[in-house]
This record gives structure tokens, C-alpha cells and sequence, in this order.
């Protein structure tokens, strides 16, 4: 199989990026088509849908493999088997995702503009296919340990990094997209609670650095600074 285009997004790493789709809607994705399928007649009619799956590879994923995986959703400590989890350490490093179609660029070649995109940039993407939601969406379907959205933690900005947000032109959704990140606790699943410890997550074209703390019995985020990375 061979890529059919790339992604450019908000995430230049892999810590930090939502462990399912939808989860930060702000965040900002493109999927470049390449060569030969940048013609725009590979999306003609496209633009009637307003969500597709993605097919891709965990391109920052080891080939190595497990039978058994720790899922975040159990605490990072209980295993389960690995066709029975998302986890990214699979034996062919297949993902699909679904994600939001918010433009079509045709203008040179073609360019997909994403919403709610969970991809890190340079994601390779195998294929494109339109979402159905009278046949692919299921409300009644069982989720297993994952029954629901996980809980959001409270996001706090320090002064420097709300003067630091003032300065930049895109200070308004980066903080939103900040929020959105790291509400959902990008922290390894066996961390719970405050410590002391500095984390940092890079998003677009910055370092953001963070840490849990604990106010009235619950854990909220702290970001401390955010630096150019």
C-alpha cells in the first residue's frame, strides 16, 4: 500500500495529541493529497459530506507488538488484548479515524481542511472514505470499559502565559486549544493527582509546560509558561 497524501496539523509530537478523534475540536489538520491522486476529480462530490474516515498508519509506533496492551481508559495498569483496544502498538500500525471536512483546497492540488483532527503532522494517510452516520453511527452499540467521554480537568493560565497568549496573533484559539488538550489529562494513565514534576507538550509552534495541582479535593492543570520549541 502507498500513502495517498499527509497530514500537517496542531501536533508535532505524539504526547499531548486526544486519544480519540472529536475530542479538540479547535485543533487545526490539513490532509495534502500527493501525487497522482491530488487530482481534484479524485473529490469530486466530496464536499456533500461533512465527515470522513480516515485510514493511516501509526507511523511513530514501533513494528514490534504485544497480545496484550495497558489501555489509559483502565488506569495505564490492567491489560486487555490488543484487538480489544485503540492502542497504537498493532501488528500492521493500522488507525482510522473520523474526523470533520471543513474545506476542500483545489486551488494547487488538493488539500483536505480537517476539524477535530487526532493526528500528529506527517501522519501517512492510506484512505478517504465518506462517513455514513445512518449506518455508522450506533447510539445503542456497547463500549466496553470506554462507555463514555473522559472526564475534563479544570485548565488554568499563569500570568505568563496569558501575557505570552496576548502577544501572538492566534493567542485566542491556541489558548483554546491548549485548554482543550489538556483538560483530557495528557499526563502517562498511571499519573493521578498533583506532583511536582514539569511536563511540556509542544503545540503548533510552541512548548507549552504544565503541571497538576490539587485544590478542593480535585486535580486541576496548571500551564506555567508557554515558550517558543
Amino acid at each position: 500500500m502507498q500513502p495517498i497524501g499527509h497530514i500537517e496539523s496542531d501536533f508535532p509530537d505524539k504526547f499531548g495529541v486526544p486519544r480519540q478523534p472529536g475530542l479538540a475540536s479547535v485543533a487545526h489538520a490539513e490532509l495534502i493529497l500527493t501525487t497522482p491522486y491530488d487530482d481534484p476529480l479524485t473529490v469530486r462530490g466530496l464536499e456533500a459530506f461533512s465527515h470522513l474516515w480516515l485510514t493511516f498508519v501509526f507511523h511513530h509506533s514501533p513494528e514490534r507488538w504485544t497480545p496484550l496492551v495497558r489501555p489509559p481508559r483502565l488506569g495505564g495498569n490492567a491489560k486487555v488484548g490488543v484487538f480489544a483496544s485503540r492502542s497504537t502498538h498493532r501488528p500492521n500500525r493500522l488507525g482510522l479515524s473520523l474526523v470533520e471536512l471543513l474545506a476542500i483546497d483545489t486551488g494547487h492540488g488538493v488539500r483536505l481542511v480537517l476539524g477535530g483532527c487526532d493526528l500528529v503532522s506527517g501522519t501517512p494517510v492510506l484512505d478517504i472514505k465518506p462517513y455514513l452516520p445512518w449506518v455508522e453511527a450506533r447510539p445503542d452499540a456497547r463500549a466496553g470499559y470506554a462507555p463514555a467521554a473522559p472526564s475534563l480537568l479544570e485548565v488554568r493560565f499563569s500570568d505568563a502565559a496569558e501575557s505570552t497568549l496576548a502577544t501572538r496573533p492566534d493567542g485566542s484559539s491556541l489558548r483554546e486549544l491548549i485548554r482543550q488538550v489538556l483538560a483530557q489529562d495528557p499526563r502517562p494513565a498511571y499519573r493521578k493527582g498533583a506532583e511536582e514534576r514539569l511536563y511540556g507538550v509542544r503545540l503548533r509552534d510552541v512548548d507549552v509546560r504544565f503541571r497538576a495541582l490539587e485544590e478542593a479535593q480535585a486535580t486541576l492543570v496548571e500551564v506555567v509558561e508557554i515558550v517558543p520549541s
